[in-house]
Parts: C-alpha cells; sequence; structure tokens
C-alpha cells in the first residue's frame, strides 16, 4: 500500500523496538533521562495488572518523588504515584502499563486510542514521548496510523473459537485470509482469535482492514537485538531470575484471584508453562525449558517482523542511540 505524503510539521517520536529480552527497556530509561523523555509503553502483557514478574515489567518507583527534569536543572515537585496515568521507573513516567485487569481484552483499536491520548499529553508539558516495545502491531498501528475497524469483542464467538487449538485456528484464519500470514503470529492465539471475530463482524478479509492514514508523526526508530548465542543466555538468565523472584508465587496468586488460565493475559509465555506445572501436568525443570524454548521462538518472530523494516536504525552503542536521539529532537 502506497503511502500519502506526510505534513510539515509533525510533533516528533522517539520510538525503541527490539525482540524480547534485547535490551529496550534500558536504553529507553537511559534516553528518557538524560532527554527529559516519557514513555509509551508497547508491551502486549504489560498492560495487565498482577502480571508483573512474567512480563518483565520494568520495577515500578514505590515512594512518591520530588523530582521534575527541566532542561539540565531538577525542580522539586511532588508526584502521586498512584495515579492512573503514569508508572514511574527511576522517576522516569512511564503510561499504558498496568491498564487492564487479567481477564480483559484490550484491542488495538483501544490500544492506539489510548497511546495517541498519552502522546498528546507529552507533547503539551513539552517533553520528549518515546514509544518502547516488541509488540509490532502496538508500535505500527501508532506511527503508520492504521485505520482500525472498530468491533467490540464477541464473547460467544471467543468460547466458541478458545476450544480449538492454536493450529487449527491457524488454518481456519488462513484459509478465510491468506494475507494474515505475513503480519498474524501463528502461534499468538488471542491475535488470531481477534482477526477472526473482526473478519466474522465485517465480512472482509482482516488484512484488507490494515489501510494506513495520513502519518501523525516524524518517528526515529531506533532498533536493539542480540546475536542468537546471546539471547540464548539472556533468556535462560532472565528466566532463572523471574522464578527467584517469585514468578511461581503470582501465578498461583492470579489463579487463587480467579483468573482463568485461558484469560487473554494469562495465555502468554512465562505463564501458560508455570500454569501446567502449578497443576502438575509438568515439572519445574520441563516448564524451564520449555519456557526458554518459546521465548527463543519469539525473538525469531518478532525480529522476522522489524528486518522487514528498512527505517529502523539498529543500535550497538548507547551514545550511538544518544547521538542520533539528539540529532533528532533538535
Amino acid at each position: 500500500m502506497q503511502k500519502s505524503n506526510p505534513p510539515a510539521g509533525r510533533p516528533k517520536l522517539v520510538v525503541i523496538v527490539g525482540p524480547t529480552a534485547s535490551g529496550k527497556t534500558a536504553l529507553s530509561l537511559k534516553l528518557a533521562k538524560k532527554f527529559n523523555g516519557e514513555i509509551i509503553s508497547a508491551d502486549s502483557r504489560a498492560i495487565y495488572k498482577g502480571l508483573d514478574i512474567g512480563s518483565a515489567k520494568p520495577p515500578r518507583d514505590v515512594t512518591s518523588y520530588k523530582l521534575q527534569v527541566i532542561g539540565k536543572e531538577l525542580k522539586r515537585k511532588t508526584f502521586n504515584l498512584k495515579t492512573k496515568t503514569s508508572y514511574f521507573v527511576n522517576g522516569v513516567p512511564h503510561h499504558l502499563i498496568d491498564i487492564v485487569s487479567p481477564n480483559e481484552t484490550l484491542t488495538l483499536s483501544q490500544y492506539k486510542k489510548l497511546a495517541l491520548a498519552k502522546l498528546s499529553d507529552i507533547g503539551c508539558q513539552k517533553a520528549v514521548p518515546f514509544l518502547v516495545g516488541g509488540t509490532a502491531l502496538y508500535i505500527y498501528s501508532v506511527i503508520d496510523n492504521w485505520l482500525i475497524p472498530e468491533v467490540p469483542p464477541d464473547k460467544k464467538l471467543r468460547a466458541k473459537l478458545e476450544k480449538l487449538s492454536v493450529k487449527k485456528l491457524y488454518e481456519k484464519l488462513i484459509k478465510k485470509d491468506p494475507k494474515a500470514e505475513e503480519f498474524i503470529d501463528s502461534q499468538n492465539k488471542r491475535r488470531i482469535i481477534r482477526a477472526l471475530e473482526v473478519i466474522a463482524a465485517t465480512d472482509k478479509p482482516f488484512s484488507q482492514q490494515r489501510q494506513k492514514g495520513q502519518p501523525l508523526f516524524d518517528v526515529l526508530i531506533l532498533g536493539v537485538k542480540k546475536s542468537p548465542e546471546e539471547t540464548k543466555k539472556i533468556v535462560a538468565r532472565r528466566t532463572k531470575q523471574m522464578l527467584k523472584a517469585g514468578l511461581v508465587a503470582e501465578v498461583k496468586n492470579l489463579l487463587k484471584k480467579g483468573y482463568s488460565p485461558k484469560s487473554p493475559a494469562l495465555s502468554g509465555i512465562h505463564y501458560k508453562e508455570i500454569i501446567d506445572y502449578v497443576n502438575k501436568k509438568t515439572s519445574l525443570s520441563e516448564a524451564i525449558a520449555l519456557i526458554n524454548k518459546n521465548d527463543e521462538q519469539l525473538v525469531h518472530r518478532q525480529m522476522t517482523w522489524f528486518k522487514k523494516d528498512k527505517r529502523i536504525q539498529w543500535i550497538n552503542k548507547q551514545t550511538e542511540a544518544e547521538k542520533l536521539v539528539s540529532l533528532f529532537i533538535k
């Protein structure tokens, strides 16, 4: 599909993409601190309340702080960390984290609306916005201004589709819409069901409904990645850290609260494997091995998507990223 020429004077947006466990969070925090930035999360797991360890959310500041960066000066100002609009990490405001319950669904259209509203707020405050994450659909819905059909969830259809395996669902989707293969992950059951839901409601292929509107932002897209060897080590180390931090207890607590293992939040990596362990379907060592395998496969699928975007400037060093951001915002 062709893009129309962007209008002059668009607001600037720094985007940081990359696969899971690549270092996006660490880089975004350093850049946001240096350039008086605020971060909008583009992570389909971080949106859920109560999913902290398994979603690898950055540790949240636990007390109110008195800090606001204005240029290179520090001015005292009180912020309430329990506000619904922000989540602070090392004093840096984060948005779109902890916004829905584990049994709720956030559609792509809803995410885009929330992200655009936050970007408008950040612009009004003269801060630099950073859109950061590995959920490509979230990222591109914003930067390419996808015109997304607003189809409400169909609970009856979803219940029916949930009974099918992810393989059967994907076959069903590709039969109805062959082009969906280009952008729907064959292992992402939630996305597949959503695509089928939209097709059923509109009677049109899902791929035909992802049109691009006029670009809303002037974007700088930075990418971070690791080699396959590094990824394998980092993924294994992170899994150990999650378990040490209490991943099993977190999963048990979510199940104790009545959230179904089939809920949107708990269907993802780190949760589904530990749920099987808690339910004694696998051993802990088997769950760990499966988490690592699934994470490595996720990295491969994410990189397949991001490699297609020639706008992404892949970064090896923080200083390189700082230089690019500095030139871009000037």
